[in-house]
């Protein structure tokens, strides 16, 4: 992730709008709700987060350090939590000694950045052998790539082989792969971004009015989004449920390291 990049995302971590937004976001529930899932009964020692951003996937535990390439993110969450640790981080570059963690979370953040091989290998040195974990989840399919990935600088989007071949040639062996979010996530994305993109700001040389009645329609909009999000995760659960795997757009995979690497 480059500096232009890097400060886009600083942007969101300061913009009041987005803070309120996020944690409300259906899709960001349907995601921690499979994580938790995935940590139930697990022996948890100590949990790394990667790119937790203002909402992580791990809970507020003592025993979870979370990390992010951004300042403004983690001084964030730290003002908003008290339990764990916080580092600020680069995926991509991880500040950790070799086989620390036995646990380690990585949600919607591979796309982002530029080497994903690098990203994942930096885990796969992190995590403890012979029983460390891996938890991530990805945006699913080509195919979907379009205006909400633009928008939020995704490199890419995964196909399952191509993921699940990284994966290996880090040391690391997928044990569990689980559809999370379907078609219905990528068509109320568009359009949540394509108003989030409109009514975020007032544009530059717009009369008064006009920019009032953009903040007026963007506060109008995050009320409305915060009180349907719980009703209409119900519709993406089960949109995700009944649709096949190969039309999945989010997938979450569960990796161990390989007994090979042992």
């Amino acid at each position: 992730m480059n500096n232009i990049e890097i400060n886009r995302f600083q942007d969101f971590f300061t913009d009041h709008q987005y803070l309120s937004l996020k944690n409300y976001l259906y899709n960001y529930l349907l995601r921690k709700r499979a994580v938790k899932k995935c940590l139930k009964h697990e022996p948890l020692e100590l949990i790394l987060e990667i790119g937790s951003g203002i909402s992580p996937l791990a809970g507020n535990f003592s025993n979870v350090i979370y990390s992010d390439i951004s300042f403004d993110a983690i001084k964030s969450l730290r003002q908003m939590q008290k339990s764990g640790c916080y580092v600020v981080a680069d995926g991509m570059c991880l500040p950790f000694k070799s086989h620390t963690y036995s646990h380690t979370i990585c949600s919607e953040v591979l796309e982002h950045l530029k080497d994903d091989r690098l990203a994942i290998a930096e885990i796969g040195r992190i995590l403890k052998k012979p029983h460390g974990e891996l938890i991530i989840t990805v945006p699913h399919r080509r195919c979907y790539f379009g205006y909400d990935d633009r928008y939020v600088k995704h490199y890419r989007r995964y196909e399952l082989p191509q993921i699940k071949e990284r994966l290996q040639s880090a040391g690391l062996e997928p044990v569990l792969i689980q559809k999370v979010l379907g078609p219905l996530e990528k068509i109320t994305m568009n359009l949540a971004v394509f108003l989030f993109s409109n009514f975020q700001k007032p544009r530059p040389g717009g009369n008064s009015d006009k920019a009032n009645r953009n903040i007026w329609l963007m506060n109008l909009f995050a009320l409305v989004f915060k009180w349907i999000n719980l009703f209409y995760m119900g519709f993406a659960w089960l949109d995700a449920k009944l649709m096949p795997r190969s039309l999945a757009t989010v997938i979450l995979i569960k990796s161990a390291v390989s007994k090979k690497t042992i």
